[in-house]
């Protein structure tokens, strides 16, 4: 068994040096620090960092507490029969 998970180990390392050395020349291909970039304002930068990441926690804590409570009174049905 530990032959097997070293073979896994070494896979994984072989695939994630792969997949660095691939990506190398993507991060060579920066522009110059003195070119002109487009800025955010304040607001959205608030907007993409601070409201994005709550509204997104929100939707989801809601369909969990949604499928959460069907799914408890369905086992609460099924257990007064």
């Amino acid at each position: 068994m530990d032959k097997r998970n070293a073979m896994r180990a070494g896979a994984v390392s072989a695939a994630a040096t792969l997949m660095m050395l691939l990506s190398s020349p993507a991060f060579a291909a920066t522009g110059n620090a003195t070119e002109e970039r487009a800025s955010l304002s304040v607001a959205q930068s608030l907007g993409l960092f601070v409201a994005t990441p709550i509204v997104l926690f929100a939707i989801i804590a809601g369909l969990v507490v949604l499928g959460t409570s069907s799914g408890s009174k369905a086992k609460a049905k099924a257990k007064k029969k």
